[in-house]
């Protein structure tokens, strides 16, 4: 359920773009750094934004030698405690991932997911001491939508809230403490549209192996035809994500949080929606040089306001 939220690099202004850049570098080089090579392998973009909603509203920026480009050095975010709770949360979101898959999933699945499990182990274990509550909120969450799953639930909103909290639980590090409450409520909600995407995004091939998704179990068959009140109570979650996002001066993240908001998250959903997303597995529709179709409303010309 990882990989959908991100910024729409293409239609980034350049100063932004860098800011991006910058961040997800401070990610990996904190992976490789507090948990080796193996959870560097980790890294995503949903964890970018978490570290962007971590961070203080100051800037700063270093020079490293990047491994995979070690010819020239690029700049990144030494953003310490910020990408730290990020560090921490991708490796224990991760491990409850691949136990899961281990559970649940077919046989293939299963075998990556263990060989995975095992290099990142040790990681994982010293995630969560760091980190017990929210190791523990992740577990609690996991093993209530097992269950919601087990018992087949015809709830769109009952394992979408499941997630959300587990998500929510993320909003940890937050400095000053007083932020902590907004930062809490985006998660929440990105949570809930993030797990929703998901079960739209998976419809056919839950359908075919016979898999638990809450559309197949509240609407059966008519599934695809209630696209529209899927997608309407989505932008619900993402316009409460966004009045929570006004409440805070956000300083030099303030452009680029809000463009994941209002142009990275809805591009997102298009593309899901549309087919593109499953298409293009790592989508290179949101790379610099390939816009995405962007949300009706919205031009090009009124994303680089952001």
């Amino acid at each position: 359920m990882f990989g959908y939220v991100r910024a729409v690099t293409a239609v980034l202004p350049p100063e932004e773009q860098a800011r991006y850049r910058a961040v997800y570098c401070g990610l990996c080089k904190t992976l490789g750094e507090r948990y080796g090579k193996a959870a560097q392998l980790t890294l995503n973009y949903d964890f970018v934004f978490l570290a962007l909603l971590l961070a203080p509203p100051e800037e700063e920026t270093a020079l490293f030698r990047c491994p995979a480009a070690p010819w020239k050095k690029k700049p990144v975010w030494p953003g310490d405690a910020a990408l730290e709770a990020a560090a921490d949360a991708t490796v224990i979101l991760v491990w409850w991932k691949l136990q899961d898959a281990i559970r649940d999933g077919g046989a293939g699945e299963k075998l990556k997911s263990r060989s995975v499990a095992l290099a990142l182990r040790r990681s994982y274990r010293a995630a969560a001491q760091r980190r017990p509550d929210f190791d523990r909120a992740v577990k609690t969450c996991l093993e209530e939508l097992h269950q919601l799953e087990e018992a087949n639930t015809p709830s769109l909103d009952r394992p979408a809230d499941a997630f959300a909290r587990l998500l929510q639980a993320a909003a940890i590090a937050v400095s000053p403490a007083a932020r902590q409450s907004a930062v809490a409520q985006i998660l929440y909600h990105v949570g809930r549209w993030i797990y929703l995407a998901d079960a739209w995004d998976d419809l056919a091939e839950d359908r075919e192996a016979g898999n638990y998704n809450p559309l197949l179990a509240r609407y059966g068959d008519q599934a695809e035809q209630h696209q529209a009140a899927l997608r309407e109570t989505m932008h619900v979650s993402l316009g409460l994500a966004n009045t929570a996002y006004a409440l805070l001066d956000w300083g030099v993240w303030e452009p680029l949080l809000g463009h994941i908001l209002t142009i990275g998250l809805p591009a997102v959903e298009e593309a899901v929606f549309t087919g593109q997303w499953k298409q293009a597995k790592h989508p290179r529709l949101f790379q610099r040089d390939q816009a995405p179709a962007l949300p009706a409303g919205e031009t090009d010309k009124e994303n680089k306001k952001l």
